[in-house]
């Protein structure tokens, strides 16, 4: 990079050149005008850990960063002599103290750019605050002391602190969310406690318990995020503890076996009293992982925060990778995009997800004026309602209330028991198979989110019908036979095509075998029936007259958070073939944090839609008793089903059209993954494109949901291989397709 852009960068700090002091004195100049690690790090062009570097003497700066390094700080030391310093530093040490940040200029609102989201904007803001040049009044009034004596929490953004007053309309509500949705809160080496926000913002925290810590949240932190939907509530700030933070708060660093099993630290624990004194509560899963404080809400106003704290596993690796291991303001940055495109988390991707559909459809809203002028509560049309429903008896797990006087070890078969799960299916290779050299896997993109889009679910009570007529968009579980539909002839589109039927998966059951009698299933699964050209004879059905698509609006915020983000990866919609394949390789490692919030919105999307079926999770349960999740209106076993039904179906189609235009079956289905014998390495070695056009209604590569990208390719002797090692012809190849590598305990050995 050229001297000069260098240069530019730091001549709104100070303008002059000088040899570099020891790395105590940079440190010293640095923190005397108080500069963050991060302001100085952008200044200059380069990452966070390298300024840290040159300040503990471990690493030293290379041309051109060298002198414009020199420069910056040759311009402190004349504003911030060593002797003047060692006297302000002596007055101060008898009052305890915050540290000032300098302001940065920054416009309380900007109109929005032709064809901008109010969303976009926000964001956009944000990137036009990060990269606009600092500017340092002039030198005769930038003479300061490095600390002063208020006893609040500041920043380096004008008015940061000013708490929202009480009664703010909806409107004007994200103008006091100015430091964004949530906070990562640490303790620098000098002990201040700081919280790093989303934007690079850090503040200064001035409490010294956990206790003021909440409070200075709420009055000064001006954290938080605005409704997602018109009678929403406004989402709680989240503070994410550090080690560090633990430690200074008098929080342990990691949980014990036992407290990890309890999910929260003992009731009796100090900081958990202090709480108490100070009139804080906790919900009922206490102070663990992802915590709640709140008092009971007053009016319309709420005092709530909600704490993340990592070392307790509060981000599971499964979904957040190495987050947790982040320094502060990457972590910051990591939670702020997918607050931001999702929602500030409320706990693990399942939970939010499931808090997601509530934020967006919430049960109650307000009614029109009354005779006397006020207002009252009342349902809220598309939404689920505040009081849970009971599911129809084929629809309820085992162990539920419902089944209670079933013998105790009672087996359920299919014309008892509604299972619609997602596919584990795979088959022997064909000799004409094993003459191919490769597999290459296929996966759909955010198929299960795909499969809600446009979806028609239940939203009340199920009404029980005795021989019904079969309704294609009554969402509901049938009873119904479907052992006589033949996948050797079936219509596609208006023609009948013959197809060899042992080759594929029945749609109807996940392991792909065909029914041998009356089963139930979801709507999806009985109209793709009817579509492949076979008469349906229900024999019973619990429907749902009350309904709507209630998932629509969750579908479009996690398609749009997953669209921008693999955008910013370098992944856009509508690429050609082969340059969607070359970006979509090591698309991860050109910013693993961005990867991080990809893991986390797919993790939303599978985890969201389980919720809606959660099981027992210890709770001294019994078989026969209720469990605590049935007392949520959104424990809907029914849309799991249907929304599982519909994507397994939609995968269905694509490989029954697929065979019918090329004569190609697939080997294996694992989910979202389908796995299928070719010559070449690639998907475009085997999937059908003409022109640049791929086959309708079949497989079509491309990032956007429903669509396919590259899942992995082995050797067709490495899946022979595999399958003789473990003596299974049939093991589920799709499985292992991503990297080949499988291992005894993968198969129970």
């Amino acid at each position: 990079m050229p001297e000069s852009e260098l240069f530019d960068a730091v001549d709104a700090l100070l303008a002059s050149r000088a040899p570099l002091p020891p790395p105590e004195e940079r440190r010293r100049l640095r923190k005397a005008h108080g500069l963050t690690i991060e302001e100085t790090a952008a200044a200059l062009r380069v990452r966070r850990a390298t300024v840290s570097g040159w300040e503990s003497g471990k690493t030293e700066p290379r041309p051109p960063e060298r002198d414009a390094y020199a420069r910056l700080l040759e311009g402190l030391a004349k504003l911030y002599p060593a002797a003047l310093n060692d006297s302000v530093q002596d007055e101060d040490t008898a009052v305890p103290e915050t540290f000032t940040r300098p302001a940065t200029p920054a416009p309380e609102a900007r109109s929005l750019r032709t064809g901008e989201t109010s969303e976009a904007a926000a964001m956009n803001a944000a990137e036009d605050a990060r990269s606009r040049p600092v500017s340092v009044p002039p030198p005769a009034t930038a003479l300061r002391p490095a600390r002063t004596t208020t006893g609040t929490g500041t920043s380096r953004r004008p008015g940061a602190n000013k708490a929202a007053p009480a009664g703010t309309p909806a409107q004007d509500r994200g103008h006091h969310f100015a430091n964004g949705p949530l906070a990562v809160v640490d303790v620098d080496n000098d002990g201040q406690v700081l919280a790093y926000c989303t934007g690079g913002l850090v503040l200064d925290v001035p409490a010294k318990s956990l206790p003021s810590l909440v409070e200075w949240t709420l009055a000064e932190g001006r954290l938080g995020q605005p409704k997602l939907s018109g009678p929403g509530k406004d989402a709680d700030p989240l503070l994410v503890l550090t080690e560090a933070a633990l430690e200074r708060y008098g929080l342990p660093v990691t949980l014990t076996d036992e407290e990890r099993l309890a999910g929260r630290i003992p009731g009796n624990h100090k900081v958990v009293k202090q709480l108490t004194r100070a009139d804080w509560k906790l919900t009922k899963r206490g102070l663990g992982p992802w915590a709640r404080i709140y008092r009971p809400a007053t009016g319309s106003e709420r005092a709530c925060v909600q704490l993340c704290i990592p070392s307790w596993n509060a981000l599971d690796s499964r979904h957040w990778g190495n987050a947790a291991q982040l320094p502060p303001a990457d972590l910051a940055r990591v939670l702020g995009v997918y607050a931001s495109r999702v929602m500030t988390p409320r706990g693990s991707t399942a939970v939010t997800g499931l808090e997601l559909m509530t934020a967006l459809h919430p049960p109650t809203r307000a009614s029109e004026p009354g005779a006397d002028g006020k207002r009252h509560s009342e349902h809220n049309p598309g939404s689920l309602g505040k009081d849970p429903v009971d599911c129809a008896p084929c629809e309820a797990p085992d162990g539920h209330p419902l089944l209670k006087d079933l013998p105790r070890f009672h087996v359920r078969g299919p014309g008892e028991k509604l299972f619609e799960e997602a596919y584990d299916w795979a088959r022997p290779m064909t000799d004409a198979e094993c003459t191919l050299r490769h597999l290459v896997g296929l996966d759909v993109n955010m198929a299960f989110a795909a499969g809600a889009n446009g979806l028609v679910v239940g939203l009340g009570a199920p009404t029980r019908v005795k021989a019904p007529v079969f309704d294609p968009k009554l969402p509901g579980s049938w009873l119904v036979d479907l052992s006589h539909v033949d996948l050797s002839r079936v219509k596609v589109g208006k023609e009948w095509v013959e197809l060899d039927g042992d080759l594929l998966p029945s749609p109807f059951t996940p392991k792909g075998e065909r029914p041998e009698g009356p089963g139930w299933y979801a709507t999806p699964t009985v109209a793709y029936a009817v579509e492949l050209g076979y008469e349906v004879r229900p024999m019973e059905a619990w429907v749902r007259y009350d309904n709507g698509r209630y998932l629509d609006g969750w579908y479009n915020r996690l398609r749009d958070a997953y669209l921008a983000t693999m955008a910013d990866l370098g992944v856009h919609a509508d690429m050609e073939p082969t340059d969607f394949l070359a970006a979509m390789d090591g698309c991860k490692e050109r910013d693993p944090q961005l990867a991080i919030v990809v893991s986390a919105i797919k993790a939303t999307v599978k985890g969201g839609l389980g919720k809606l079926r959660e099981r027992p999770r210890g709770e001294g349960w019994r078989p026969g008793e209720p469990w605590q999740a049935l007392s949520r209106p959104t424990w809907r076993p029914d849309i799991r089903a249907a929304v599982i039904s519909r994507t397994r179906i939609n995968l269905h189609r694509k490989i029954v059209k697929h065979a019918a235009f090329t004569g190609q079956y697939p080997v294996a289905i694992l989910s979202d993954c389908v796995v299928y014998a070719a010559n070449g390495t690639t998907p475009l070695d085997f999937l059908p494109y003409r022109d640049g056009k791929p086959l309708p209604g079949g497989f079509k590569l491309g990032i956007n949901p429903g669509l396919v990208k590259h899942e992995g390719t082995q050797t067709v002797l490495w899946g022979e291989e595999v399958r003789e090692r473990f003596n299974a012809p049939e093991l589920n190849l799709a499985r292992y397709i991503k990297d080949g590598t499988v291992t005894d305990a993968d198969n129970g050995e």
